[in-house]
This record gives C-alpha cells, sequence and structure tokens, in this order.
C-alpha cells in the first residue's frame, strides 16, 4: 500500500501524519515551530528529520504544506532539500494556507482565509487556476491577524494612557493582562526583555472581549481585522472567478477558530454584502488533514478513505 507523509509546518508547532491510501493513519509525529524565514531551510527542515528519527525514505509520497512558503521559490527551495535527504521519490510542498482550505472545504476548490499569528488567504478554482498572496506582513499590505491585533491593542492602550489618543478601556486590559500598574510600565518590560514579547498575544483575547463590550477603539480594530478577512477572501475569488456561484470559504487560525461573537458577525455580514453566493465554513479540524487530504487527491483515494482521516483526527 503506497504511503504518504502529510506535514503541516506551523509557527508554533510541525506535526506529521504516516498515512496510507487507504486512509489508515500509521503513525503522527510532532515537532516545534517551522520557521524557515528565520531559522533557515535547512534548520527547518532538520526539524522535521529529527522529529522522523533520521534521514528517508519515509514515505512514498510527501505532502508538506507550511509556513515560511508564501513565495513558489520557497517552495522549491523547501521541496529540494527535503527531496536531497531522500524524505520520498515524490514530494509536494505548499502554503499552509493550501492545507486550511482542503481540510475546510467539501472537495479540492474554493477560497480559505487563515487568521492566526498572521493573516493569508488562497482561492482554488475548479479549473486549478490558483489566487494567493505573497503575505511578508506589512511589507506586502498584509493588516491583522494575532500578532498584528495585539500590537494595535497596546499602541491604542499607550496613546490612551498618555494622552495622545482617545481613552479605552484597552489600557486596563492591558494592565490586567501582563499585571503592571500602568501600560507605559508593560511597554517597557517588553523593550527589555522583562517581559517575553511572545506574550503580546496574550492582549488579543482582551481586545475582543473589551470590544464587545463596546469600547469604541477597542472595536474599531476589531472592524477592521474582519474588512480584512473579507477583502482577501473576496479579492482571491474574484482573481480566479469565484465570486458569481456558490463558493466554500473556509477560515481558520485560532482568531477565526474561536468564533468570537462580534468579529464572527462582522465577518458574516461582509460576506453577505460583498460575496453573497459564499458560504462560510469554520474549520473544525487540524491542518494536517487538509495535507493528508492533498495527498489522497493524488492518489485517487476512495472516499471512505478520507473519511478515516477525519474520525483519526
Amino acid at each position: 500500500m503506497r504511503t504518504i507523509l502529510a506535514i503541516d509546518g506551523g509557527n508554533s508547532k510541525t506535526d506529521l501524519a504516516l498515512v496510507g491510501a487507504d486512509g489508515s493513519v500509521l503513525g503522527t509525529w510532532r515537532g516545534g515551530p517551522f520557521t524557515p524565514q528565520s531559522s533557515g531551510v535547512v534548520a527547518a527542515i532538520d526539524l522535521i528529520e529529527q522529529a522522523l528519527g533520521g534521514p528517508g525514505p519515509h514515505a512514498d509520497h510527501v505532502f508538506a504544506y507550511v509556513a515560511g512558503a508564501d513565495l513558489p521559490i520557497e517552495e522549491v527551495r523547501l521541496r529540494d532539500e527535503m527531496a536531497r535527504r531522500g524524505f520520498a521519490p515524490e514530494i509536494v510542498v505548499g502554503n499552509d494556507t493550501f492545507a486550511l482550505l482542503r481540510a475546510g472545504a467539501s472537495g479540492p476548490w474554493g477560497a480559505a482565509v487563515v487568521c492566526g499569528a498572521g493573516i493569508n488567504a488562497v482561492a482554488v478554482a475548479p479549473d486549478g487556476r490558483v489566487a494567493r498572496f505573497p503575505a511578508l506582513g506589512r511589507l506586502s499590505g498584509d493588516w491583522g491577524g494575532g500578532g498584528g491585533l495585539a500590537e494595535e491593542a497596546l499602541w491604542h492602550a499607550a496613546r490612551a494612557e498618555d494622552g495622545r489618543g482617545p481613552a479605552t478601556e484597552l489600557a486596563s486590559a492591558v494592565c490586567r493582562a501582563f499585571g503592571t500598574a500602568t501600560v507605559e510600565e508593560a511597554v517597557i518590560a517588553l523593550h527589555f526583555g522583562d517581559l517575553p514579547f511572545d506574550r503580546l498575544h496574550e492582549l488579543v483575547a482582551p481586545l475582543l472581549e473589551t470590544a464587545r463590550a463596546g469600547d469604541p477603539v477597542a472595536r474599531s480594530v476589531v472592524t477592521r481585522q474582519a474588512d480584512e478577512v473579507a477583502v482577501l477572501g473576496v479579492v482571491a475569488m474574484r482573481r480566479v472567478g469565484l465570486l458569481d456561484g456558490p463558493c466554500e470559504v473556509v477560515l481558520g487560525g485560532g482568531v477565526l477558530t474561536a468564533r468570537d461573537p462580534l468579529l464572527t458577525t462582522l465577518i458574516e455580514e461582509r460576506y453577505a454584502a460583498q460575496a453573497p453566493h459564499a458560504k462560510l465554513v469554520v474549520a473544525d479540524v487540524p491542518p494536517i488533514v487538509g495535507a493528508a487530504f492533498k495527498g489522497l487527491d493524488a492518489l485517487g483515494a476512495a472516499p471512505e478513505a478520507y473519511e478515516r482521516v477525519r474520525a483519526a483526527f
């Protein structure tokens, strides 16, 4: 039986699963963050190799959908490094947004928007045409995601405290989140590393809560995030001709799968106005399922194979 090594490499962890052509899950592994953009391609693939216990071959096919593969050339470099180590005779590498789409949609086409640590989107037409974005942060016009939302919350809190901006309950929310007496104290602690910078994401939940309570500043940030989630999906669909008929739009990443009532409602309103034929689907399985499904697609697997994978996760 042919085997698929499915890989989901994210900013917080890397999941791997060995899947048979019949959908049976033969093994799973978990590694640390997959960060080729900061650690380099070799170190990123080292992480996978260590999780698997050594060099390949590990399967007949590798389907890897990972963070840091935002540009086609980055996909090629990661694939070539896996091939050099003999992971499998056939290796496919893509951005993790493609795995989100396949995990949440009923078939291989549609659109997906991920809003986790960062934000990105993709659309795939039934004829195979693809719309994607560079997703390089502010350099490529991106806004939002958990990291961006946390920075916005802190920015508004700091300006409210020192008088440069309007009053907002975000100032109190920041102090509660970090256990400081003032926002300035939190800012200085982050600057000197006394407060680990990776704790900044802890401001996302207070931001959403403050917005739900009616704070106008917090609500403006959440509203802008809804605008971005909508415009990414709508533009991607338009580029491949998916706006004129039914199309699933898969929403994923921690910010969206948390199903915050205000953010969710705002997103639904925007899609209803801008893409009335779209059906929003919040992903209910992890992206590793999408990577496995992509492998099963390539093998022409039977429907029950997909159900086995879904049930396993």
